[in-house]
């Protein structure tokens, strides 16, 4: 089983957006059995917490359910996955100072350099404060995000 984790700051927007749109795709592909995915925030400030309604709203226009309760990452949660997928420069920097070895550093990567039309090292925009075209925006950056993971994975043989 290949584990992914999607990580941002709260849990209640980015990550579990991609989580959403990646479970759809794994399953779509047929690989539920083969691709676990999770999310996860780097802080404390939501947990518990569905994700945002503005996220859950955009996701839903697109037949997505975000079904994920935020959770806070954790460094041990470095040994139960194969690729922590930051939402921005931030979280990155956040998740290499949990990290342990670089065993743990080299699982750390942005969902956006797995977009071919993305700039490297881009960041998924935060949507929180702004309003809802903000949340399709993030929607749809997650999705070709997401694709773009998706097939690196198998391109990559699981």
């Amino acid at each position: 089983m290949l584990n992914i984790c999607f990580v941002c700051l709260g849990n209640i927007c980015r990550s579990p957006t991609a989580e959403g749109i990646m479970i759809q795709l794994v399953k779509d592909s047929g690989l539920t059995n083969q691709i676990s995915i999770d999310s996860a925030g780097t802080s404390a400030y939501h947990i518990g917490e569905p994700a945002d309604p503005r996220s859950r709203a955009a996701a839903k226009n697109h037949h997505i359910s975000l079904p994920s309760r935020a959770r806070q990452f954790k460094a041990g949660d470095f040994e139960r996955f194969d690729y922590v997928v930051a939402m921005d420069q931030s979280n990155q920097k956040n998740l290499i100072r949990m990290a342990h070895s670089k065993t743990d550093r080299e699982k750390i990567v942005l969902l956006r350099n797995f977009d071919s039309k993305s700039t490297k090292d881009s960041d998924v925009p935060d949507p929180y404060y702004g309003g809802p075209n903000g949340f399709e925006t993030v929607f749809q950056i997650c999705l070709a995000g997401c694709d773009g993971l998706l097939n690196a994975v198998i391109q990559n043989g699981l």
